[in-house]
């Protein structure tokens, strides 16, 4: 209890503040730089992009498939070429950068719960579906495939308005 005492009754260094804990700088000091702010992978371009899948591939093959991927099924497919899917590929990015801010000690003793709970199961369930993103892909560990699925078309409105955009750049030529 002395050395607590002595503790408490020492003078604070200079460098520390009483609102550290909530973020505030220390008194005469400049604020702490922030991190930067993470981006959606799809909004990455270039060697960021290639950088990002590159890190989120490594996570994948060696941390998640090995621990949740389960059985390869037609109810739950799975594509060893997910990194074409782009759709997929945007939900395990956003599945990792989660899986990351939950594993930080910052988040307490029940962080990775939180992650399981509302960021695993939901993404998993959703990239696996039977009728999901990799549904025409490999539904056999015995029989590699790889397919990818066709999107919606544009909205008849942007159809309307690209036609009109075409229609009004072709006729400022030239009449003869």
């Amino acid at each position: 209890q002395a050395r607590r005492l002595d503790h408490l009754a020492s003078a604070p260094t200079p460098q520390s503040s009483p609102f550290s804990a909530l973020g505030a700088p220390a008194f005469g000091g400049p604020p702490p730089a922030a991190p930067p702010e993470p981006r959606p992978i799809l909004e990455l371009e270039g060697e960021e992009y290639e950088d990002e899948l590159d890190a989120l591939s490594d996570w994948v093959d060696d941390f998640l498939m090995p621990s949740y991927g389960a059985e390869v099924t037609t109810a739950a497919p799975w594509c060893p070429r997910w990194q074409e899917h782009d759709d997929v590929v945007a939900w395990l990015h956003a599945l990792w950068l989660a899986y990351q801010q939950h594993k930080d000690p910052e988040a307490g003793p029940s962080g990775l719960l939180v992650w399981h709970r509302d960021f695993l199961t939901h993404t998993i369930a959703a990239i696996r579906a039977p009728g999901g993103p990799l549904s025409a892909c490999m539904t056999s560990p015995d029989r590699p495939a790889h397919r990818l699925l066709p999107g919606p078309p544009p909205s008849i409105r942007t159809e309307e308005t690209n036609a009109a955009e075409a229609g009004s750049s072709g006729s400022t030529g030239s009449g003869s």
